[in-house]
């Protein structure tokens, strides 16, 4: 950083099937990063949709009206809410540009983005693993065995994963 300029975050993804402990691997792993001193955000996919509105509420009747994005802003925090309309999905890199400077970026799903990412896998749920057709999976997260060419960690060492993340994308000890 002897420009002046930012140097963008580390970026890295969790991606797995519904029920495996994604969220909760991810909020481990957080926990871990925090207690180093980095600074971490977090982006999550949402397959079925939501909104962090109700119908009736001011920020609400404005995205009705037709505004493409509202932003609440209150003491403590602020959220944007942009409308897609007609427009694609932003991707995974276009979403990590638009936050705040921090030191690494975490996701949760974008499975076609083109960072790193570990798979949490529970064998116990009987479902087939990604990483055979998600090339970005670079590691395994499980809570049994798992026969794979991949590096396997223990789902329930968020510490060893946080190790992980931090050893892949670079961050050094602060």
């Amino acid at each position: 950083m002897t420009d002046g300029s930012l140097v963008a975050p580390a970026l890295f993804g969790f991606v797995g099937r519904s029920g495996a402990g994604k969220t909760t691997l991810i909020l481990d792993v957080v926990a871990c990063l925090r207690r180093e001193g980095f600074v971490v955000s977090a982006i999550k996919r949402a397959h079925d949709g939501f909104d962090l509105d109700r119908p009736g509420k001011d920020s609400w009747r404005f995205r009705e009206a037709g505004c493409r994005e509202v932003m609440m802003v209150g003491d403590r925090r602020w959220a944007l809410l942009h409308e897609n309309a007609d427009e694609p999905e932003p991707d995974a890199l276009a979403l990590a540009r638009r936050m705040a400077h921090v030191d690494v970026v975490l996701f949760e799903g974008f499975r076609s983005a083109p960072i790193p990412m570990i798979e949490v896998f529970r064998p116990s749920l009987g479902r087939p693993m990604l990483w055979p057709t998600c090339p970005s999976v670079v590691a395994v997260a499980a809570d049994g065995h798992v026969a794979c060419p991949l590096p396997v960690l223990d789902l329930g060492a968020p510490q060893a994963v946080a190790q992980f993340v931090r050893d892949r994308v670079g961050l050094r000890a602060k």
